[in-house]
């Protein structure tokens, strides 16, 4: 799962090879997600068909999943979480990566798995229920993290991040975010997904945020009051992914208007934005 997208990281590795996957996806016959819309049927009842790179339905009617290996692999090397950190996961769904994150930041540390589905969030529950460093919450994840934690690693779109996302990270701290522009309801898919989107790296670098893209994704879209988007943010996004330059993003402009020749999303009070992150860059837009 590692090599697919070329992560080379012990750590995550060691992680993957300790958690039972089958443990969180309840038993057969499974479904996975097709890249030609719907669900099929996973042939066989053996745990082992689990741990090819599928995308594993977990509430079809709803399209939500217990995503790829690959592409979490990914993107929890991107996010990073140490031994002793406490780590935020938003739409945790059944916790199967909630345990993976458990792994990674080890006994001294904590993982909060947060779940908006009553019904997924038992099971998350139920199958956590042996990882003394895991907790897990019921709740809108728009309003994770309470306090300040080291990350926080969301797993469904949004046309904009939740304002605790960004303001309840320690210094140093990493938020790992798909942004998506919603997608049609399609026919016998459940739920909508991005039509466009793509995993973002925002990391607190003094008073200033650091952003880069990780990679191209299509999560299912977020549920709660963070999934009311506004119309006018979804339009600024769709329009951005349609004139493209997202892998020249370097830095977030947090709560400050800033115009938008060198941004390439520039928001009513947030932008992604071509400049380094750090007061200077940040000054350098900000004055033109």
């Amino acid at each position: 799962m590692l090599a697919i997208l070329g992560v080379d990281n012990a750590a995550i590795e060691t992680a993957f090879a300790t958690v039972r996957r089958e443990a969180f996806l309840g038993p057969p016959p499974w479904t996975a997600s097709s890249p030609f819309g719907g669900y099929r049927q996973i042939l066989g009842t053996d745990p082992v068909v689990l741990y090819q790179d599928l995308v594993v339905g977990l509430d079809p009617a709803r399209g939500v999943n217990n995503g790829s290996p690959s592409l979490h692999a990914k993107l929890l090397e991107a996010l990073g979480p140490k031994p002793g950190e406490h780590i935020v996961h938003v739409g945790a769904g059944a916790g199967y990566y909630s345990a993976v994150l458990a792994e990674l930041v080890g006994s001294a540390g904590q993982v909060t798995a947060v779940e908006f589905d009553p019904a997924l969030a038992r099971r998350a529950a139920a199958a956590l229920s042996g990882r003394p460093n895991v907790r897990v919450v019921c709740d809108d994840g728009s309003r994770w993290p309470e306090a300040p934690a080291d990350g926080v690693y969301v797993n469904f779109a949004v046309s904009r991040p939740a304002d605790r996302w960004i303001e309840g990270l320690s210094p140093g701290g990493c938020l790992v975010v798909p942004l998506g522009v919603p997608g049609p309801q399609r026919p016998n898919s459940g739920g909508r997904h991005s039509a466009r989107g793509a995993v973002l790296r925002i990391e607190r670098r003094g008073a200033g945020f650091a952003a880069r893209a990780i990679s191209p994704a299509y999560f299912v879209c977020a549920e709660g009051a963070v999934g009311a988007a506004d119309a006018a943010d979804v339009e600024r996004l769709r329009q951005s992914f349609e004139d493209g330059g997202l892998d020249k993003v370097r830095s977030l402009i947090w709560k400050r208007p800033a115009p938008p020749d060198r941004c390439w999303l520039a928001g009513a009070d947030w932008a992604l934005c071509e400049e380094e992150a750090g007061d200077a860059g940040a000054d350098r837009i900000l004055a033109r």
